[in-house]
Protein backbone atom coordinates (compact mmCIF):
# COMPACT_ATOMS: atom_id res chain seq x y z
CA UNK A 1 0.00 0.00 0.00
CA UNK A 2 1.40 3.67 -1.05
CA UNK A 3 1.40 5.51 1.83
CA UNK A 4 2.48 8.88 0.36
CA UNK A 5 0.07 11.57 1.20
CA UNK A 6 -2.30 12.69 -1.85
CA UNK A 7 -3.25 16.42 -2.12
CA UNK A 8 -5.91 17.38 0.43
CA UNK A 9 -4.80 14.83 3.07
CA UNK A 10 -1.64 16.44 4.31
CA UNK A 11 -1.08 15.79 7.74
CA UNK A 12 -0.81 18.21 10.41
CA UNK A 13 3.09 18.63 10.58
CA UNK A 14 2.37 20.20 7.66
CA UNK A 15 -0.31 22.75 8.69
CA UNK A 16 2.14 23.53 11.57
CA UNK A 17 4.96 24.13 9.12
CA UNK A 18 2.17 26.66 7.69
CA UNK A 19 1.71 28.08 10.58
CA UNK A 20 5.19 28.63 11.89
CA UNK A 21 5.55 30.61 8.34
CA UNK A 22 2.52 32.36 9.10
CA UNK A 23 2.30 33.59 12.57
CA UNK A 24 5.23 36.24 12.46
CA UNK A 25 2.85 38.17 9.64
CA UNK A 26 -0.13 37.48 11.13
CA UNK A 27 1.43 38.76 14.86
CA UNK A 28 2.56 41.79 12.64
CA UNK A 29 -0.97 42.52 11.45
CA UNK A 30 -2.20 41.91 15.10
CA UNK A 31 -0.02 44.45 16.45
CA UNK A 32 -1.05 46.66 13.59
CA UNK A 33 -4.58 46.94 14.51
CA UNK A 34 -4.02 46.82 18.10
CA UNK A 35 -1.81 50.20 17.85
CA UNK A 36 -4.74 51.20 16.00
CA UNK A 37 -7.65 50.10 18.43
CA UNK A 38 -5.77 51.09 21.31
CA UNK A 39 -4.82 54.57 20.74
CA UNK A 40 -8.37 55.35 18.84
CA UNK A 41 -9.92 53.73 22.16
CA UNK A 42 -8.28 56.21 24.03
CA UNK A 43 -8.13 59.59 22.02
CA UNK A 44 -12.11 59.15 21.79
CA UNK A 45 -12.50 58.84 25.19
CA UNK A 46 -10.44 62.02 25.55
CA UNK A 47 -10.58 64.00 22.65
CA UNK A 48 -14.56 62.17 21.05
CA UNK A 49 -12.28 62.21 17.94
CA UNK A 50 -10.10 59.06 16.66
CA UNK A 51 -7.98 60.51 13.74
CA UNK A 52 -5.16 61.50 15.89
CA UNK A 53 -4.32 57.80 14.82
CA UNK A 54 -2.63 59.07 11.98
CA UNK A 55 -0.96 62.44 13.02
CA UNK A 56 2.80 62.39 12.07
CA UNK A 57 4.51 61.67 15.53
CA UNK A 58 1.92 58.83 16.05
CA UNK A 59 2.63 56.99 13.28
CA UNK A 60 6.25 57.57 13.92
CA UNK A 61 5.63 55.61 17.42
CA UNK A 62 4.07 52.91 15.69
CA UNK A 63 6.84 52.30 13.74
CA UNK A 64 9.27 52.82 17.09
CA UNK A 65 7.16 50.28 18.79
CA UNK A 66 7.17 47.78 15.55
CA UNK A 67 10.51 47.89 15.38
CA UNK A 68 10.92 47.40 19.05
CA UNK A 69 8.93 44.37 18.91
CA UNK A 70 11.21 42.75 16.39
CA UNK A 71 14.10 43.60 17.81
CA UNK A 72 13.04 41.89 20.51
CA UNK A 73 12.37 38.69 18.77
CA UNK A 74 8.49 38.59 19.53
CA UNK A 75 7.84 37.33 16.22
CA UNK A 76 9.80 34.62 16.24
CA UNK A 77 7.45 31.65 15.24
CA UNK A 78 9.44 29.15 17.49
CA UNK A 79 6.83 28.15 20.37
CA UNK A 80 9.59 27.72 23.18
CA UNK A 81 9.94 31.84 22.02
CA UNK A 82 6.13 32.51 21.41
CA UNK A 83 4.72 30.42 24.50
CA UNK A 84 7.74 30.93 27.32
CA UNK A 85 9.51 34.35 27.15
CA UNK A 86 7.83 36.69 24.56
CA UNK A 87 5.30 38.57 27.03
CA UNK A 88 8.57 39.61 28.94
CA UNK A 89 10.18 40.72 26.10
CA UNK A 90 7.20 42.22 24.69
CA UNK A 91 6.91 44.36 27.79
CA UNK A 92 10.52 45.41 28.37
CA UNK A 93 10.28 46.24 24.63
CA UNK A 94 7.47 48.91 25.43
CA UNK A 95 9.24 50.22 28.07
CA UNK A 96 12.36 50.70 26.23
CA UNK A 97 10.05 52.14 23.36
CA UNK A 98 8.09 54.92 25.70
CA UNK A 99 11.34 55.76 27.30
CA UNK A 100 13.29 56.46 24.23
CA UNK A 101 9.82 57.89 22.60
CA UNK A 102 9.57 60.54 25.65
CA UNK A 103 12.59 61.88 25.89
CA UNK A 104 12.42 62.61 21.71
CA UNK A 105 9.24 64.70 22.11
CA UNK A 106 10.82 66.40 25.10
CA UNK A 107 13.71 67.25 23.10
CA UNK A 108 12.16 68.48 20.44
CA UNK A 109 9.06 70.05 22.27
CA UNK A 110 6.82 67.80 20.82
CA UNK A 111 4.95 67.29 23.70
CA UNK A 112 3.61 71.40 24.11
CA UNK A 113 2.28 71.66 21.13
CA UNK A 114 0.37 68.64 20.51
CA UNK A 115 -1.81 67.24 23.03
CA UNK A 116 -2.27 63.65 21.43
CA UNK A 117 1.38 63.38 23.24
CA UNK A 118 0.34 64.30 26.57
CA UNK A 119 0.90 61.58 29.31
CA UNK A 120 -3.08 61.15 29.95
CA UNK A 121 -3.00 59.72 26.13
CA UNK A 122 0.35 58.29 25.41
CA UNK A 123 0.94 56.56 28.59
CA UNK A 124 -2.21 54.59 28.83
CA UNK A 125 -2.69 53.99 24.89
CA UNK A 126 1.10 52.47 25.26
CA UNK A 127 -0.23 50.64 28.36
CA UNK A 128 -3.50 49.00 26.58
CA UNK A 129 -1.50 47.92 23.64
CA UNK A 130 1.34 46.00 25.99
CA UNK A 131 -1.35 44.18 27.21
CA UNK A 132 -3.06 43.20 23.66
CA UNK A 133 0.74 41.99 22.54
CA UNK A 134 0.74 40.06 25.15
CA UNK A 135 -2.56 38.35 25.05
CA UNK A 136 -1.83 37.69 21.80
CA UNK A 137 1.35 35.88 21.72
CA UNK A 138 -0.61 33.68 24.56
CA UNK A 139 -2.95 32.96 22.29
CA UNK A 140 -0.71 32.32 19.46
CA UNK A 141 1.11 29.94 21.70
CA UNK A 142 -1.90 27.72 22.06
CA UNK A 143 -2.52 27.93 18.21
CA UNK A 144 0.91 26.84 17.91
CA UNK A 145 0.36 24.20 20.64
CA UNK A 146 -3.11 23.25 19.11
CA UNK A 147 -1.41 21.92 15.95
CA UNK A 148 2.10 20.46 17.40
CA UNK A 149 -0.86 17.80 19.49
CA UNK A 150 -1.58 16.42 16.02
CA UNK A 151 2.47 15.65 14.87
CA UNK A 152 4.04 12.58 13.97
CA UNK A 153 7.65 11.84 14.86
CA UNK A 154 9.96 9.67 13.77
CA UNK A 155 12.33 8.41 16.60
CA UNK A 156 15.26 6.48 15.50
CA UNK A 157 16.52 4.05 18.13
CA UNK A 158 14.92 1.81 20.69
CA UNK A 159 16.30 0.97 24.14
CA UNK A 160 15.02 2.44 27.47
CA UNK A 161 15.70 6.12 27.17
CA UNK A 162 13.68 6.59 24.22
CA UNK A 163 10.93 4.68 25.51
CA UNK A 164 11.10 6.70 28.34
CA UNK A 165 10.83 9.99 26.33
CA UNK A 166 7.46 8.60 24.12
CA UNK A 167 5.88 7.96 27.13
CA UNK A 168 6.36 11.66 28.40
CA UNK A 169 5.99 13.06 25.18
CA UNK A 170 2.41 11.53 24.51
CA UNK A 171 1.56 12.35 28.02
CA UNK A 172 1.87 15.62 27.49
CA UNK A 173 0.77 15.33 23.81
CA UNK A 174 -2.13 12.35 23.67
CA UNK A 175 -2.98 13.53 19.48
CA UNK A 176 0.40 12.75 18.39
CA UNK A 177 1.63 9.69 17.19
CA UNK A 178 5.06 8.33 16.94
CA UNK A 179 7.07 5.62 14.74
CA UNK A 180 10.29 4.16 16.89
CA UNK A 181 13.03 1.78 14.46
CA UNK A 182 14.89 -0.17 16.15
CA UNK A 183 18.44 -0.31 15.67
CA UNK A 184 19.38 -3.98 16.00
CA UNK A 185 17.37 -5.83 13.44
CA UNK A 186 18.98 -6.08 9.75
CA UNK A 187 15.83 -6.35 7.74
CA UNK A 188 12.61 -4.77 7.29
CA UNK A 189 9.55 -5.63 8.87
CA UNK A 190 7.56 -2.93 6.70
CA UNK A 191 5.34 -1.94 9.14
CA UNK A 192 4.28 1.04 6.94
CA UNK A 193 3.13 -1.43 4.36
CA UNK A 194 0.73 -2.67 6.90
CA UNK A 195 -1.39 0.46 7.59
CA UNK A 196 -3.25 3.38 6.22
CA UNK A 197 -1.47 6.85 7.33
CA UNK A 198 -4.51 8.21 7.21
CA UNK A 199 -6.89 5.96 8.79
CA UNK A 200 -8.60 5.05 11.90
CA UNK A 201 -6.23 2.64 13.28
CA UNK A 202 -3.16 3.86 11.23
CA UNK A 203 -0.64 3.96 13.98
CA UNK A 204 -1.96 1.91 16.60
CA UNK A 205 0.25 -0.83 17.68
CA UNK A 206 -1.88 -3.31 18.53
CA UNK A 207 -4.45 -2.74 15.77
CA UNK A 208 -1.60 -2.91 13.45
CA UNK A 209 -0.97 -7.09 14.25
CA UNK A 210 -4.22 -7.91 15.93
CA UNK A 211 -5.17 -10.08 13.23
CA UNK A 212 -1.86 -11.98 12.65
CA UNK A 213 -1.30 -11.91 16.86
CA UNK A 214 2.26 -10.83 15.96
CA UNK A 215 2.42 -8.05 18.27
CA UNK A 216 2.20 -10.92 21.03
CA UNK A 217 4.68 -13.02 19.10
CA UNK A 218 7.32 -10.05 18.91
CA UNK A 219 6.80 -9.40 22.91
CA UNK A 220 6.89 -13.19 23.85
CA UNK A 221 9.94 -13.52 21.71
CA UNK A 222 11.88 -10.61 22.34
CA UNK A 223 11.36 -11.68 25.98
CA UNK A 224 11.98 -15.03 25.69
CA UNK A 225 15.58 -14.42 23.90
CA UNK A 226 16.21 -11.67 26.63
CA UNK A 227 15.75 -14.32 29.04
CA UNK A 228 17.50 -17.15 27.33
CA UNK A 229 20.29 -14.85 26.47
CA UNK A 230 21.31 -13.34 29.55
CA UNK A 231 21.19 -10.17 28.78
CA UNK A 232 20.92 -7.68 31.32
CA UNK A 233 18.07 -5.95 33.39
CA UNK A 234 17.96 -2.56 30.80
CA UNK A 235 16.57 -4.45 27.83
CA UNK A 236 14.09 -6.18 30.09
CA UNK A 237 13.15 -2.56 31.48
CA UNK A 238 13.04 -1.34 27.55
CA UNK A 239 10.86 -4.33 26.92
CA UNK A 240 8.16 -3.81 29.81
CA UNK A 241 8.26 0.29 28.77
CA UNK A 242 7.60 -0.63 25.11
CA UNK A 243 4.50 -3.04 26.45
CA UNK A 244 3.21 0.15 29.35
CA UNK A 245 3.13 1.61 26.18
CA UNK A 246 1.65 -0.21 23.82
CA UNK A 247 -1.17 -0.69 26.60
CA UNK A 248 -1.45 2.70 27.17
CA UNK A 249 -1.26 4.26 23.66
CA UNK A 250 -3.14 3.41 20.36
CA UNK A 251 -1.10 6.32 18.43
CA UNK A 252 2.32 4.46 18.64
CA UNK A 253 4.30 2.02 15.92
CA UNK A 254 7.41 0.07 17.59
CA UNK A 255 7.46 -2.26 14.94
CA UNK A 256 9.72 -0.79 12.32
CA UNK A 257 13.58 -1.10 12.31
CA UNK A 258 16.68 1.11 10.37
CA UNK A 259 16.45 -0.65 7.67
CA UNK A 260 13.34 1.38 6.93
CA UNK A 261 14.61 4.63 7.16
CA UNK A 262 15.16 5.02 2.91
CA UNK A 263 11.30 4.80 2.55
CA UNK A 264 10.08 6.36 5.97
CA UNK A 265 11.96 9.77 4.79
CA UNK A 266 10.09 9.78 1.22
CA UNK A 267 6.90 10.91 4.13
CA UNK A 268 6.33 14.16 5.73
CA UNK A 269 7.15 14.42 9.77
CA UNK A 270 6.96 16.71 12.24
CA UNK A 271 10.61 15.96 13.05
CA UNK A 272 13.25 13.51 13.72
CA UNK A 273 14.14 12.25 17.13
CA UNK A 274 18.17 10.38 17.04
CA UNK A 275 17.59 8.20 20.60
CA UNK A 276 20.12 5.71 18.87
CA UNK A 277 22.62 4.03 21.33
CA UNK A 278 25.56 3.62 18.50
CA UNK A 279 26.17 6.50 16.21
CA UNK A 280 24.33 6.62 12.55
CA UNK A 281 26.58 5.37 10.23
CA UNK A 282 27.35 7.54 7.09
CA UNK A 283 24.54 6.25 4.42
CA UNK A 284 21.75 6.67 7.99
CA UNK A 285 23.30 10.50 7.93
CA UNK A 286 22.61 10.61 4.19
CA UNK A 287 19.16 9.17 4.10
CA UNK A 288 18.30 11.89 6.96
CA UNK A 289 19.57 14.92 4.88
CA UNK A 290 16.18 14.95 2.53
CA UNK A 291 14.30 15.57 5.76
CA UNK A 292 16.54 18.13 6.89
CA UNK A 293 16.79 20.08 3.54
CA UNK A 294 12.92 20.24 3.58
CA UNK A 295 13.27 21.87 6.85
CA UNK A 296 12.17 19.31 8.89
CA UNK A 297 14.53 19.18 12.82
CA UNK A 298 16.59 16.80 13.93
CA UNK A 299 16.84 16.37 17.15
CA UNK A 300 19.57 14.44 19.18
CA UNK A 301 17.75 12.87 22.47
CA UNK A 302 19.44 15.58 25.04
CA UNK A 303 17.94 18.15 22.35
CA UNK A 304 14.57 16.97 22.17
CA UNK A 305 14.35 17.90 26.27
CA UNK A 306 15.48 21.06 25.78
CA UNK A 307 13.53 21.60 23.25
CA UNK A 308 10.16 20.78 24.54
CA UNK A 309 10.57 21.03 28.04
CA UNK A 310 13.29 23.36 28.92
CA UNK A 311 15.11 20.54 30.40
CA UNK A 312 18.64 18.49 29.97
CA UNK A 313 18.00 15.45 32.39
CA UNK A 314 21.96 14.22 33.00
CA UNK A 315 21.50 10.88 32.28
CA UNK A 316 21.19 11.53 28.84
CA UNK A 317 24.89 13.65 28.51
CA UNK A 318 27.95 12.38 28.38
CA UNK A 319 31.56 14.45 28.23
CA UNK A 320 31.70 14.72 24.45
CA UNK A 321 28.49 16.50 24.17
CA UNK A 322 29.43 19.07 27.02
CA UNK A 323 32.66 19.90 24.85
CA UNK A 324 31.07 20.11 22.06
CA UNK A 325 27.69 21.90 23.15
CA UNK A 326 26.70 25.08 22.39
CA UNK A 327 25.47 27.64 25.19
CA UNK A 328 27.21 27.90 28.99
CA UNK A 329 27.68 31.89 29.01
CA UNK A 330 27.85 32.05 32.68
CA UNK A 331 31.19 30.98 33.05
CA UNK A 332 33.52 33.44 34.98
CA UNK A 333 35.29 35.94 32.50
CA UNK A 334 31.83 35.82 30.26
CA UNK A 335 29.68 39.12 28.92
CA UNK A 336 26.90 37.91 30.45
CA UNK A 337 28.02 36.97 34.19
CA UNK A 338 29.14 40.72 34.13
CA UNK A 339 26.05 41.86 33.61
CA UNK A 340 24.19 39.61 35.71
CA UNK A 341 26.68 40.65 38.73
CA UNK A 342 25.75 44.15 37.61
CA UNK A 343 21.70 43.77 37.70
CA UNK A 344 22.09 41.99 40.95
CA UNK A 345 23.69 44.82 42.71
CA UNK A 346 21.51 47.08 41.47
CA UNK A 347 17.98 45.02 42.16
CA UNK A 348 19.55 44.64 45.47
CA UNK A 349 19.74 47.84 46.19
CA UNK A 350 15.62 48.44 45.59
CA UNK A 351 14.54 44.99 46.98
CA UNK A 352 15.89 46.03 50.44
CA UNK A 353 14.26 49.48 50.64
CA UNK A 354 10.97 48.21 49.06
CA UNK A 355 10.73 44.60 50.75
CA UNK A 356 11.46 46.00 54.36
CA UNK A 357 8.10 46.70 55.63
CA UNK A 358 7.17 43.42 54.71
CA UNK A 359 10.22 41.65 56.19
CA UNK A 360 9.69 43.84 58.98
CA UNK A 361 6.16 42.29 59.47
CA UNK A 362 7.04 39.04 58.78
CA UNK A 363 9.64 39.14 61.30
CA UNK A 364 6.86 40.42 64.24
CA UNK A 365 4.64 37.79 63.04
CA UNK A 366 7.54 34.96 63.23
CA UNK A 367 8.16 36.29 66.68
CA UNK A 368 4.74 36.00 68.16
CA UNK A 369 3.18 32.84 66.49
CA UNK A 370 6.31 30.35 68.40
CA UNK A 371 9.11 30.51 70.30
CA UNK A 372 12.37 30.48 69.05
CA UNK A 373 14.78 33.15 66.80
CA UNK A 374 13.59 35.47 63.81
CA UNK A 375 16.14 34.14 61.25
CA UNK A 376 17.38 30.92 60.51
CA UNK A 377 20.67 30.25 59.20
CA UNK A 378 21.96 27.12 57.29
CA UNK A 379 25.37 25.43 55.83
CA UNK A 380 24.93 25.51 51.91
CA UNK A 381 26.81 24.90 48.90
CA UNK A 382 27.62 27.59 47.18
CA UNK A 383 29.83 28.62 43.42
CA UNK A 384 32.91 26.06 43.17
CA UNK A 385 31.76 23.57 45.80
CA UNK A 386 32.31 26.86 48.36
CA UNK A 387 30.44 26.59 51.87
CA UNK A 388 28.27 29.61 52.70
CA UNK A 389 25.81 30.16 55.65
CA UNK A 390 22.27 31.15 53.88
CA UNK A 391 19.85 32.93 56.18
CA UNK A 392 16.17 32.57 55.74
CA UNK A 393 13.43 33.06 58.11
CA UNK A 394 12.15 31.07 60.65
CA UNK A 395 9.39 28.52 59.25
CA UNK A 396 9.78 25.33 61.47
CA UNK A 397 9.37 25.08 65.41
CA UNK A 398 12.84 25.42 67.32
CA UNK A 399 15.26 22.60 67.48
CA UNK A 400 12.87 20.78 65.20
CA UNK A 401 16.56 19.05 63.52
CA UNK A 402 17.41 17.51 66.39
CA UNK A 403 17.89 14.38 64.75
CA UNK A 404 20.06 15.53 61.53
CA UNK A 405 18.91 17.35 58.33
CA UNK A 406 16.10 15.60 56.37
CA UNK A 407 14.01 17.37 53.52
CA UNK A 408 10.51 18.53 54.28
CA UNK A 409 8.00 16.66 53.17
CA UNK A 410 4.79 18.03 51.91
CA UNK A 411 2.56 17.68 55.98
CA UNK A 412 5.63 18.29 58.01
CA UNK A 413 4.53 18.79 61.57
CA UNK A 414 7.82 20.78 61.74
CA UNK A 415 6.40 23.96 60.38
CA UNK A 416 4.89 26.66 62.12
CA UNK A 417 1.32 28.32 61.28
CA UNK A 418 3.19 31.12 59.98
CA UNK A 419 6.08 29.26 58.36
CA UNK A 420 3.19 27.50 56.17
CA UNK A 421 2.66 30.69 54.41
CA UNK A 422 5.74 32.27 54.30
CA UNK A 423 7.26 29.01 52.82
CA UNK A 424 3.94 28.65 50.09
CA UNK A 425 4.46 32.22 49.35
CA UNK A 426 8.31 31.51 49.41
CA UNK A 427 8.90 34.83 51.47
CA UNK A 428 11.06 32.65 54.01
CA UNK A 429 13.81 33.31 51.20
CA UNK A 430 13.71 37.26 51.24
CA UNK A 431 16.57 37.25 53.71
CA UNK A 432 19.00 35.65 51.39
CA UNK A 433 19.00 39.13 49.82
CA UNK A 434 21.94 39.85 51.96
CA UNK A 435 23.62 36.69 50.87
CA UNK A 436 23.57 38.67 47.23
CA UNK A 437 24.88 41.90 48.72
CA UNK A 438 27.45 39.75 50.24
CA UNK A 439 28.07 38.10 46.79
CA UNK A 440 27.61 34.57 47.73
CA UNK A 441 24.50 34.18 46.00
CA UNK A 442 22.39 35.61 42.94
CA UNK A 443 19.00 36.49 43.00
CA UNK A 444 18.29 33.85 39.75
CA UNK A 445 20.06 30.40 40.15
CA UNK A 446 20.49 26.89 40.81
CA UNK A 447 19.19 26.66 44.45
CA UNK A 448 22.15 26.15 47.23
CA UNK A 449 21.76 22.64 48.44
CA UNK A 450 22.99 21.47 52.55
CA UNK A 451 26.35 19.75 52.28
CA UNK A 452 24.85 16.75 54.17
CA UNK A 453 22.60 15.96 51.17
CA UNK A 454 25.36 17.23 48.61
CA UNK A 455 27.27 13.88 49.06
CA UNK A 456 24.41 11.55 48.48
CA UNK A 457 23.29 13.39 45.37
CA UNK A 458 26.88 13.42 43.79
CA UNK A 459 26.97 9.49 44.15
CA UNK A 460 23.23 9.14 42.46
CA UNK A 461 23.10 11.49 40.07
CA UNK A 462 25.40 12.34 36.73
CA UNK A 463 27.07 15.73 36.13
CA UNK A 464 25.21 17.03 39.76
CA UNK A 465 28.21 19.02 40.44
CA UNK A 466 28.07 21.31 37.52
CA UNK A 467 25.01 22.89 39.27
CA UNK A 468 28.15 24.92 41.52
CA UNK A 469 29.66 26.24 38.55
CA UNK A 470 27.20 29.43 38.81
CA UNK A 471 26.29 30.75 42.05
CA UNK A 472 23.39 29.94 43.87
CA UNK A 473 20.36 32.20 43.56
CA UNK A 474 17.51 32.69 45.70
CA UNK A 475 14.73 31.71 43.04
CA UNK A 476 15.73 29.97 39.57
CA UNK A 477 14.33 27.59 36.66
CA UNK A 478 14.15 24.76 38.63
CA UNK A 479 12.30 26.59 41.60
CA UNK A 480 9.11 27.78 38.74
CA UNK A 481 9.07 24.74 37.11
CA UNK A 482 8.83 22.12 38.83
CA UNK A 483 7.04 21.44 42.71
CA UNK A 484 8.79 21.49 45.58
CA UNK A 485 11.55 17.98 45.91
CA UNK A 486 11.87 15.85 48.94
CA UNK A 487 13.59 12.81 47.37
CA UNK A 488 17.00 12.08 44.84
CA UNK A 489 14.16 12.09 42.22
CA UNK A 490 12.95 15.02 42.80
CA UNK A 491 16.78 16.42 42.92
CA UNK A 492 17.54 14.69 39.75
CA UNK A 493 14.16 16.62 37.97
CA UNK A 494 15.81 20.16 39.68
CA UNK A 495 18.81 19.13 38.01
CA UNK A 496 17.66 18.77 34.57
CA UNK A 497 16.16 22.18 34.98
CA UNK A 498 19.31 23.67 36.70
CA UNK A 499 21.36 22.21 33.77
CA UNK A 500 19.19 24.18 31.00
CA UNK A 501 19.33 27.10 32.69
CA UNK A 502 22.80 27.24 32.64
CA UNK A 503 23.32 26.31 29.40
CA UNK A 504 20.74 28.59 28.17
CA UNK A 505 21.26 31.44 30.40
CA UNK A 506 19.88 34.81 29.09
CA UNK A 507 18.65 38.09 30.31
CA UNK A 508 15.25 37.07 28.90
CA UNK A 509 15.15 33.59 30.44
CA UNK A 510 15.97 35.76 34.17
CA UNK A 511 12.90 38.02 32.93
CA UNK A 512 10.62 34.60 32.49
CA UNK A 513 11.79 33.29 35.92
CA UNK A 514 11.11 36.59 38.20
CA UNK A 515 7.21 36.69 36.05
CA UNK A 516 7.09 33.05 37.01
CA UNK A 517 8.39 33.67 40.22
CA UNK A 518 6.00 36.46 41.30
CA UNK A 519 2.99 34.07 39.97
CA UNK A 520 3.83 31.21 42.29
CA UNK A 521 4.08 34.25 45.55
CA UNK A 522 0.82 35.10 43.92
CA UNK A 523 -0.78 31.66 43.54
CA UNK A 524 1.09 29.81 46.65
CA UNK A 525 2.70 27.76 45.00
CA UNK A 526 5.85 27.18 47.03
CA UNK A 527 6.05 24.75 49.81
Amino acid sequence: MDIRFSVGQRPAQVQLHRVSRTLPVLLLLTDVLGLLVCFGVIQWLAFKAWDGVFDPFISGLFVLVLAGLYLANTYHPDSQIVGLRSPARVIVANIVVTVIFAGLIYLVGAWQQNELLWRKTLIPSLGMFTLWAVTSRLWSANWVRSHAEQSRWLILGRNEQSMTFCHKFLEKHPLAKLMVLRESASESVKPYNLMKIDGENSWDGRALFSESRKTEQIIKGESESIDAGGVGVVQKQEQKLGERLLQEHTNINLWGTMADLPSLTELIWSGVIVATENELSDEQVRQLMPLRLRGIPIYRLPEAYENFWYKLPSSLLEDTWFAFSSGFNLFPGSFNLKLKRIVDGILTIFLLVGLSPLMLIVAIAIKLDSPGEVFYSQLRTGINGKPFRVYKFRSMYKDAEKSGAKWASKKDNRITRVGKIIRLTRIDELPQIWNVVRGEMSLIGPRPERPEFDQQLRKEISYYDLRYLVKPGITGWAQVMYPYGASIEDAYEKLSYDLYYIKNYSFWLDLAIVFKTIRVVLLGKGR
